[in-house]
Protein backbone atom coordinates (compact mmCIF):
# COMPACT_ATOMS: atom_id res chain seq x y z
CA UNK A 1 0.00 0.00 0.00
CA UNK A 2 1.10 3.90 -0.87
CA UNK A 3 1.27 6.43 1.53
CA UNK A 4 -1.49 8.66 2.14
CA UNK A 5 -1.49 12.43 1.74
CA UNK A 6 -3.69 12.94 5.02
CA UNK A 7 -1.82 10.14 7.03
CA UNK A 8 1.77 11.56 7.82
CA UNK A 9 0.74 10.78 11.30
CA UNK A 10 0.66 6.93 10.32
CA UNK A 11 3.72 6.12 8.72
CA UNK A 12 7.39 8.31 8.57
CA UNK A 13 7.34 10.90 5.77
CA UNK A 14 9.04 9.58 2.63
CA UNK A 15 9.35 10.82 -0.87
CA UNK A 16 6.25 10.27 -2.88
CA UNK A 17 6.39 8.68 -6.45
CA UNK A 18 4.18 10.27 -9.03
CA UNK A 19 2.42 6.65 -8.71
CA UNK A 20 1.91 7.54 -5.47
CA UNK A 21 0.67 10.52 -5.47
CA UNK A 22 -2.39 9.40 -8.12
CA UNK A 23 -3.33 6.39 -5.96
CA UNK A 24 -3.18 8.95 -2.37
CA UNK A 25 -5.84 11.37 -4.15
CA UNK A 26 -8.15 9.18 -5.94
CA UNK A 27 -8.30 6.97 -2.68
CA UNK A 28 -8.63 9.81 -0.49
CA UNK A 29 -11.57 11.08 -2.69
CA UNK A 30 -13.46 8.36 -2.49
CA UNK A 31 -12.74 8.44 1.43
CA UNK A 32 -13.89 12.14 1.41
CA UNK A 33 -17.13 10.81 -0.84
CA UNK A 34 -15.96 13.64 -3.34
CA UNK A 35 -15.59 11.05 -6.00
CA UNK A 36 -19.43 9.53 -5.94
CA UNK A 37 -20.04 5.95 -6.49
CA UNK A 38 -20.18 4.74 -9.90
CA UNK A 39 -17.85 7.51 -11.06
CA UNK A 40 -15.37 6.94 -14.19
CA UNK A 41 -12.20 7.50 -13.68
CA UNK A 42 -11.20 8.47 -17.33
CA UNK A 43 -7.08 7.84 -17.84
CA UNK A 44 -6.87 10.97 -19.61
CA UNK A 45 -8.57 13.43 -17.38
CA UNK A 46 -6.95 12.06 -14.25
CA UNK A 47 -3.33 12.32 -16.43
CA UNK A 48 -4.18 16.27 -17.05
CA UNK A 49 -5.79 16.69 -13.20
CA UNK A 50 -2.19 15.43 -11.55
CA UNK A 51 -0.36 16.97 -14.52
CA UNK A 52 1.40 13.21 -14.92
CA UNK A 53 1.45 10.82 -18.12
CA UNK A 54 -1.37 8.06 -19.04
CA UNK A 55 1.12 5.46 -17.77
CA UNK A 56 1.02 6.45 -14.33
CA UNK A 57 -2.37 6.81 -14.48
CA UNK A 58 -2.62 3.16 -15.23
CA UNK A 59 -0.08 1.94 -12.78
CA UNK A 60 -2.02 3.64 -10.14
CA UNK A 61 -5.22 2.47 -11.14
CA UNK A 62 -4.00 -1.16 -11.49
CA UNK A 63 -2.41 -0.86 -7.68
CA UNK A 64 -5.94 0.99 -6.62
CA UNK A 65 -7.99 -2.14 -8.48
CA UNK A 66 -5.77 -4.62 -6.63
CA UNK A 67 -6.25 -3.06 -3.59
CA UNK A 68 -9.96 -3.71 -4.44
CA UNK A 69 -10.30 0.24 -3.79
CA UNK A 70 -11.96 0.68 -7.35
CA UNK A 71 -13.29 -1.79 -10.32
CA UNK A 72 -11.21 -2.55 -13.04
CA UNK A 73 -12.97 -4.06 -15.89
CA UNK A 74 -11.74 -5.11 -19.51
CA UNK A 75 -12.96 -2.63 -22.31
CA UNK A 76 -14.23 -0.54 -19.79
CA UNK A 77 -11.90 1.30 -17.66
CA UNK A 78 -12.20 2.01 -14.35
CA UNK A 79 -14.53 3.09 -12.15
CA UNK A 80 -15.69 3.83 -8.01
CA UNK A 81 -17.37 0.95 -7.01
CA UNK A 82 -21.41 0.75 -6.24
CA UNK A 83 -21.50 -1.66 -3.67
CA UNK A 84 -25.06 -2.61 -2.73
CA UNK A 85 -26.74 -2.17 0.65
CA UNK A 86 -26.06 -6.41 1.39
CA UNK A 87 -22.29 -5.38 1.14
CA UNK A 88 -22.81 -3.52 4.95
CA UNK A 89 -23.00 -6.76 7.05
CA UNK A 90 -19.79 -8.44 5.99
CA UNK A 91 -17.76 -4.91 5.94
CA UNK A 92 -19.23 -4.13 9.27
CA UNK A 93 -18.34 -7.37 10.74
CA UNK A 94 -14.84 -6.84 9.35
CA UNK A 95 -14.98 -4.03 11.14
CA UNK A 96 -16.08 -5.39 14.73
CA UNK A 97 -13.55 -7.93 14.32
CA UNK A 98 -10.55 -5.66 13.75
CA UNK A 99 -11.42 -2.55 15.84
CA UNK A 100 -13.54 -3.92 19.01
CA UNK A 101 -9.84 -6.00 19.26
CA UNK A 102 -8.18 -2.54 18.97
CA UNK A 103 -9.79 -0.37 21.52
CA UNK A 104 -9.94 -3.64 23.84
CA UNK A 105 -5.70 -3.22 23.39
CA UNK A 106 -5.93 0.09 24.05
CA UNK A 107 -8.10 0.93 26.38
CA UNK A 108 -6.71 2.52 29.47
CA UNK A 109 -2.84 2.45 27.76
CA UNK A 110 -2.40 4.82 26.02
CA UNK A 111 0.55 7.77 26.14
CA UNK A 112 0.47 11.39 26.22
CA UNK A 113 1.41 11.64 22.99
CA UNK A 114 -0.83 9.10 21.87
CA UNK A 115 -3.82 10.86 23.59
CA UNK A 116 -3.28 14.60 22.17
CA UNK A 117 -2.49 13.08 18.61
CA UNK A 118 -6.19 11.54 18.73
CA UNK A 119 -7.54 14.45 20.79
CA UNK A 120 -6.02 16.56 17.56
CA UNK A 121 -8.01 13.93 14.88
CA UNK A 122 -11.07 14.59 17.31
CA UNK A 123 -11.24 18.24 17.81
CA UNK A 124 -10.33 19.07 13.72
CA UNK A 125 -13.42 16.88 12.59
CA UNK A 126 -15.44 18.38 15.14
CA UNK A 127 -13.93 21.68 13.51
CA UNK A 128 -14.50 21.11 9.73
CA UNK A 129 -18.35 19.88 10.90
CA UNK A 130 -18.95 23.61 12.24
CA UNK A 131 -17.93 25.35 9.28
CA UNK A 132 -19.65 22.76 7.05
CA UNK A 133 -16.49 21.35 5.43
CA UNK A 134 -18.34 17.46 5.06
CA UNK A 135 -14.99 16.37 3.10
CA UNK A 136 -12.32 17.36 5.47
CA UNK A 137 -14.54 16.01 8.27
CA UNK A 138 -14.92 12.58 6.77
CA UNK A 139 -11.49 12.55 6.12
CA UNK A 140 -10.34 13.15 9.72
CA UNK A 141 -13.25 10.23 10.43
CA UNK A 142 -11.62 8.14 8.95
CA UNK A 143 -8.13 9.05 10.04
CA UNK A 144 -9.19 8.66 13.75
CA UNK A 145 -9.94 5.14 12.93
CA UNK A 146 -6.27 4.54 10.85
CA UNK A 147 -4.89 6.19 13.85
CA UNK A 148 -6.19 3.81 16.21
CA UNK A 149 -4.80 0.61 14.17
CA UNK A 150 -1.33 2.27 13.72
CA UNK A 151 -1.00 3.15 17.36
CA UNK A 152 -2.51 -0.75 18.32
CA UNK A 153 1.16 -1.85 16.53
CA UNK A 154 -0.69 -4.32 14.16
CA UNK A 155 0.16 -3.64 10.40
CA UNK A 156 -2.41 -6.24 9.23
CA UNK A 157 -4.89 -4.07 11.09
CA UNK A 158 -3.79 -0.56 9.28
CA UNK A 159 -3.80 -2.56 5.27
CA UNK A 160 -7.72 -4.13 6.68
CA UNK A 161 -8.70 -1.10 7.50
CA UNK A 162 -7.14 1.31 4.29
CA UNK A 163 -9.88 -1.28 2.29
CA UNK A 164 -12.66 -1.18 4.45
CA UNK A 165 -12.37 2.56 5.14
CA UNK A 166 -13.34 3.48 1.17
CA UNK A 167 -16.18 0.98 0.84
CA UNK A 168 -17.62 2.37 4.22
CA UNK A 169 -17.47 5.69 2.74
CA UNK A 170 -19.45 4.14 -0.43
CA UNK A 171 -21.79 2.86 1.55
CA UNK A 172 -22.71 5.96 3.40
CA UNK A 173 -22.86 8.08 0.67
CA UNK A 174 -25.74 5.61 -0.78
CA UNK A 175 -27.77 4.25 1.72
CA UNK A 176 -27.11 7.06 5.13
CA UNK A 177 -30.30 7.62 6.04
CA UNK A 178 -31.40 11.19 5.14
CA UNK A 179 -30.79 13.62 7.58
CA UNK A 180 -28.22 11.42 9.50
CA UNK A 181 -24.86 12.47 9.34
CA UNK A 182 -22.34 9.75 9.30
CA UNK A 183 -19.68 8.92 12.13
CA UNK A 184 -20.25 12.52 13.97
CA UNK A 185 -17.15 13.81 15.86
CA UNK A 186 -19.22 13.08 19.12
CA UNK A 187 -19.41 9.66 18.93
CA UNK A 188 -15.45 9.70 18.36
CA UNK A 189 -15.32 11.79 21.63
CA UNK A 190 -17.49 8.71 23.65
CA UNK A 191 -15.09 6.26 22.00
CA UNK A 192 -11.69 8.41 23.05
CA UNK A 193 -12.79 9.27 26.45
CA UNK A 194 -13.46 5.18 26.55
CA UNK A 195 -10.07 4.59 25.70
CA UNK A 196 -8.62 7.18 28.20
CA UNK A 197 -10.44 6.03 31.29
CA UNK A 198 -11.30 2.90 30.83
CA UNK A 199 -10.24 -1.11 30.13
CA UNK A 200 -10.31 -3.06 27.59
CA UNK A 201 -13.63 -4.42 28.32
CA UNK A 202 -15.30 -1.08 28.39
CA UNK A 203 -13.60 0.06 25.43
CA UNK A 204 -13.89 -2.80 23.13
CA UNK A 205 -17.88 -2.05 24.00
CA UNK A 206 -17.65 1.46 23.32
CA UNK A 207 -16.29 1.33 19.52
CA UNK A 208 -18.90 -1.85 18.90
CA UNK A 209 -22.11 0.57 19.79
CA UNK A 210 -20.69 3.15 17.83
CA UNK A 211 -20.32 0.51 14.21
CA UNK A 212 -23.36 -1.20 15.22
CA UNK A 213 -24.79 3.05 15.31
CA UNK A 214 -23.31 3.57 11.67
CA UNK A 215 -24.86 0.13 10.07
CA UNK A 216 -27.98 0.95 11.54
CA UNK A 217 -27.91 4.00 10.32
CA UNK A 218 -28.04 2.52 6.79
CA UNK A 219 -31.37 2.21 4.52
CA UNK A 220 -32.60 1.27 1.24
CA UNK A 221 -33.25 4.53 -1.01
CA UNK A 222 -35.93 4.80 -3.26
CA UNK A 223 -34.91 5.44 -7.10
CA UNK A 224 -35.58 9.60 -7.28
CA UNK A 225 -38.38 10.68 -9.76
CA UNK A 226 -36.40 12.22 -11.64
CA UNK A 227 -34.57 9.93 -13.04
CA UNK A 228 -37.53 7.80 -14.29
CA UNK A 229 -38.60 10.98 -16.12
CA UNK A 230 -35.10 11.33 -17.88
CA UNK A 231 -35.14 7.83 -19.04
CA UNK A 232 -38.73 7.82 -20.48
CA UNK A 233 -38.26 11.23 -22.14
CA UNK A 234 -37.92 10.51 -25.52
CA UNK A 235 -41.01 7.92 -24.96
CA UNK A 236 -43.37 10.58 -22.89
CA UNK A 237 -42.76 13.54 -25.87
CA UNK A 238 -42.99 11.94 -29.36
CA UNK A 239 -46.31 10.12 -28.54
CA UNK A 240 -47.73 13.39 -27.26
CA UNK A 241 -46.61 14.73 -30.43
CA UNK A 242 -47.97 12.35 -32.46
CA UNK A 243 -51.40 11.91 -31.36
CA UNK A 244 -51.70 15.90 -31.28
CA UNK A 245 -50.82 15.41 -35.32
CA UNK A 246 -53.79 12.81 -35.66
CA UNK A 247 -56.13 14.53 -33.82
CA UNK A 248 -55.71 17.31 -35.62
CA UNK A 249 -56.12 15.82 -38.97
CA UNK A 250 -59.22 14.38 -37.92
CA UNK A 251 -60.84 17.24 -37.35
CA UNK A 252 -59.94 18.59 -40.44
CA UNK A 253 -60.98 15.76 -42.31
CA UNK A 254 -64.39 15.64 -40.67
CA UNK A 255 -66.37 18.83 -42.16
CA UNK A 256 -64.91 17.49 -45.63
CA UNK A 257 -66.25 14.08 -45.04
CA UNK A 258 -69.92 15.23 -43.79
CA UNK A 259 -70.05 17.50 -47.18
CA UNK A 260 -69.25 14.76 -49.12
CA UNK A 261 -71.99 12.31 -47.57
CA UNK A 262 -74.74 15.49 -47.95
CA UNK A 263 -74.05 15.96 -51.47
CA UNK A 264 -73.24 12.87 -53.00
CA UNK A 265 -76.38 10.59 -51.11
CA UNK A 266 -76.50 6.86 -52.25
CA UNK A 267 -78.69 6.23 -54.95
CA UNK A 268 -81.16 3.12 -54.09
CA UNK A 269 -80.35 -0.41 -54.71
CA UNK A 270 -82.40 -1.90 -57.64
CA UNK A 271 -85.15 -3.56 -56.34
CA UNK A 272 -85.17 -7.54 -57.14
CA UNK A 273 -87.96 -8.97 -58.91
CA UNK A 274 -89.50 -12.51 -56.72
CA UNK A 275 -90.83 -15.08 -58.96
CA UNK A 276 -94.84 -15.74 -59.09
CA UNK A 277 -95.58 -12.17 -57.12
CA UNK A 278 -97.58 -9.39 -59.24
CA UNK A 279 -95.72 -5.62 -59.13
Amino acid sequence: MSTRNASTAVRPPKAATATDRVYDGIYQAIVERRLPPGARLREEELAESFAVSRTVVRQALQRLAQDQIIELRHNRGAQVPQPGLEDAAPVFDARRVVECEIARRLGGHLTPAQRAELRALVDGEAAAEARGDSAAAIGLSGEFHRALARIAGNPVFVRMLDELLPTTSLLMALYLRPGRPACVAHRHQEVLAALEGSRGAASAAEMRRHLDELQQSLTPQPAAASALRDVFAAYRETPVAALAGVAAKAAKAAPRAAAGVSARAPRPAPRRSVPGRSR
